[in-house]
């Protein structure tokens, strides 16, 4: 076996401990997503392995996620339409994520209707990726938004989703050349904002966030609008990201006092 971990002795560890499983042939590049996700995934006995067989050893135990890379093949590739149902039949209550050097409509939706829960291109931002595996973990789900065309010009509040870039509000045109102007800056969150911001983080549902912070579903869902209104956010997953990079003194997102 040429995994960098010893797949056995990791399932003879803790029996109580979810497991988080990375299917990652090339040994350098697992153990670096493995080493990421320990760090920033705390509860989850995450292991690693070359291929699907792996997972045998793990017969039993609960398997709550595993990612796939499948690189640049297609969903339709039969290789990996035998790895799908083999994770489908295994690991029936898992959760699939796949990883991938593709990122066009056409195979993110045909992920979608195989039932993997996460689709993660490799050209997204590491935090991007974390929030989004934390989505998948709460029982969301998570893909990219698609881009979409509009006279011929990819849409710029869709490409908001895949840039760590302001939305859009005008375009100025003068001396030949076109201007973007982003929106206004990130104005503050109230406290009772940024309680709901840090359960986001958490990767919570709604329901969940309501019953840690002792809220109404609606009030969370009014709160998280605000939320993506003053982070000039799309979605929660990108309100997480301006909130985590803010936090690394990335952006100016400030917190009342009252």
């Amino acid at each position: 076996m040429d995994d960098f971990t010893n797949t056995a002795e990791l399932a003879q560890g803790s029996q109580k401990s979810p497991v988080l499983v990375i299917i990652e042939q090339h040994v350098l590049a697992r153990t670096c997503i493995l080493n990421i996700l320990k760090r920033e995934l705390t509860g989850f006995e995450i292991v690693e392995m070359a291929t699907t067989s792996g997972l045998s050893w793990f017969s039993g135990r609960d398997i709550r996620l595993i990612a796939l890379n499948i690189g640049d093949k297609e969903i339709t590739d039969p290789a990996i339409e035998v790895s799908l149902a083999f994770l489908s039949e295994f690991c029936p209550k898992a959760s699939v994520a796949l990883l991938s050097n593709r990122d066009d409509e056409v195979t993110i939706s045909a992920a979608m209707q195989r039932g993997v829960r996460g689709f993660f291109p490799k050209s997204i931002p590491v935090e991007v990726a974390i929030a989004g595996l934390r989505l998948v973990l709460a029982g969301g789900v998570y893909r990219p938004l698609p881009i979409v065309e509009q006279g011929g010009t990819s849409s710029l509040k869709a490409l908001s989703e895949h840039l760590d870039v302001p939305e859009v509000s005008e375009l100025h045109e003068g001396n030949g050349a076109t201007t973007l102007v982003p929106e206004r800056a990130m104005v503050d969150l109230t406290p009772r904002e940024q309680h709901v911001l840090e359960a986001l983080q958490l990767g919570l549902p709604n329901k969940l966030i309501a019953v840690r912070l002792n809220l109404s579903e609606n009030t969370v869902k009014m709160h998280i609008q605000r939320i993506m209104r003053k982070c000039s956010a799309r979605n929660r997953t990108e309100a997480v990201l301006r909130w985590s990079r803010q936090l690394n003194g990335h952006a100016h997102l400030r917190v009342r006092s009252s």
